[in-house]
């Protein structure tokens, strides 16, 4: 499979290429171009097949050209030594969690995956790379635990002054590890505002090396479209007839996942979501996207930092305009309503619901006429661990959740006992000693 260009469709690359140089220069992102049949070996999966067996085989799909099917394996068993865990509610209901990782956060998955699959690329082409990401969450503890023993990647992490948080000495650069923490004077849309800069400036992206591991990567986008294709496994004997995914929309990278998926052939009916200010419904109820209305070529360059997919998912409404209609099912939902989801997810089922499942489990109560009972079943996605916020847990349900042990080490503050960066001088010369 190759890649192209959001912007501009005459780019032809390799996924090597893609996931080293993660931003076209048009500003865009990078999609994957053409489809694959991989119905029969879908339709072969059952439950005892393992996640990482399932992420092995569609690495080989998406870059079959590149990469041996018995290396792609190699990659995703070293990238999964962990899978979401699909639960069932009722006849009709099921929820796939997605926290099931080493920080109970659904970026375990796409780090892990990005970090194994890059590593593997730099060690046969005898290169290295430098990520260079911001974070004010748990993915300052993602990176640090997955590029440990990594021999040819380092990171640069920044942070918002007084944000630095989930980090281990041992890790650090200045002491054998791979990853430096920077801690930036100023809030994070000034520390975004640094990384375009900086990748704005092609020839220095390109001398040192650099990357991240934002789905801005589409090495970091892929490997999500692996949760569907496990879903079906473990429900194509309980349910006979569609299945619905519902989601938070998040950034968009998990509804763009799931329409990759469904371009290899994974049987599916549709995706269901919530609107905000990006995705919306017309009169009719079909999905709008905002930007579409100012062309492509009259957008701001992408934020690597602060990726948003709606540019990907633009790419199917107008490669499959007819189809994406009756394909995704958008459904406002306001304040009053994710509450009372979330009351109804803990009295039917005793399931702690953060913001974004309750808001999605209303999203799926106002498309009650999908999954009605007629063997449907809709897949509930659980992107990480409700005690991430736990906050919305106590005020709508009144009660306290345990947060566990691996999601209060992400969150501990850390500190850095360093100076404070706060130029885009200031990180090159940070960036230059980490080469």
């Amino acid at each position: 499979m190759r890649f192209t260009s959001t912007r501009d469709k005459t780019v032809d690359i390799s996924f090597l290429q893609a996931v080293m140089d993660c931003m076209p220069a048009d500003g865009g992102l990078y999609v994957p171009e053409g489809n694959a049949d991989l119905r029969r070996w879908i339709l072969y999966t059952d439950e005892t097949t393992p996640f990482s067996s399932i992420a092995g085989t569609l690495t080989s799909a998406f870059i079959n050209t590149e990469f041996s099917p018995i290396i792609c394996e190699t990659i995703a068993t070293k990238a999964f030594p962990f899978e979401p865990t699909l639960k069932q509610l009722d006849d009709n209901l099921f929820t796939l969690e997605l926290f099931s990782g080493p920080t109970g956060s659904h970026r375990d998955f796409g780090v892990s995956y990005l970090a194994a699959c890059l590593e593997t690329i730099l060690t046969l082409n005898g290169k290295r790379a430098t990520f260079l990401d911001l974070t004010s969450g748990p993915h300052g503890a993602i990176l640090s635990r997955e590029l440990r023993g990594k021999e040819r990647i380092k990171s640069v992490l920044l942070f918002p002054k007084g944000k630095v948080r989930g980090l281990d000495e041992s890790d650090f650069v200045w002491n054998g590890g791979n990853v430096w923490p920077v801690e930036i004077d100023g809030d994070l849309e000034y520390c975004r505002r640094l990384i375009q800069e900086i990748f704005s400036d092609r020839e220095l992206v390109k001398k040192l090396n650099l990357t991240v591991s934002t789905t801005a990567n589409i090495g970091r986008l892929l490997p999500q479209a692996f949760f569907y294709t496990y879903a079906f496994s473990r429900l194509k004997e309980k349910v006979s007839g569609d299945i619905y995914y519902a989601m938070a929309p998040g950034n968009y990278s998990n509804l763009v996942a799931g329409l990759y998926s469904w371009r290899l052939s994974l049987p599916l009916r549709g995706f269901i979501v919530p609107t905000s200010g990006a995705l919306g419904a017309d009169i009719k109820g079909y999905p709008v996207i905002t930007d579409s209305l100012v062309p492509l070529n009259q957008r701001p360059q992408v934020n690597p930092s602060d990726p948003s997919n709606l540019e990907r998912l633009e790419n199917f409404f107008t490669d499959y305009s007819a189809m994406i209609k009756s394909f995704i099912y958008p459904a406002k939902v306001d304040a009053a309503a994710t509450e009372a989801a979330a009351k109804e997810l803990y009295k039917k089922y005793e399931l702690f619901a953060d913001f974004e499942t309750a808001q999605t489990y209303g999203a799926v109560k106002a498309n009650k006429n999908l999954g009605d009972g007629s063997g449907d079943a809709v897949v509930l996605i659980q992107r990480d661990h409700p005690a991430y916020n736990a906050d919305f847990v106590q005020s709508s349900l009144g009660e306290r959740i345990e947060v566990p042990q691996k999601v209060q080490k992400a969150l501990t503050p850390f500190d850095l006992k360093r100076p404070l960066a706060k130029t885009k001088e200031d990180l090159v010369k940070i960036l230059e000693q980490v080469q």
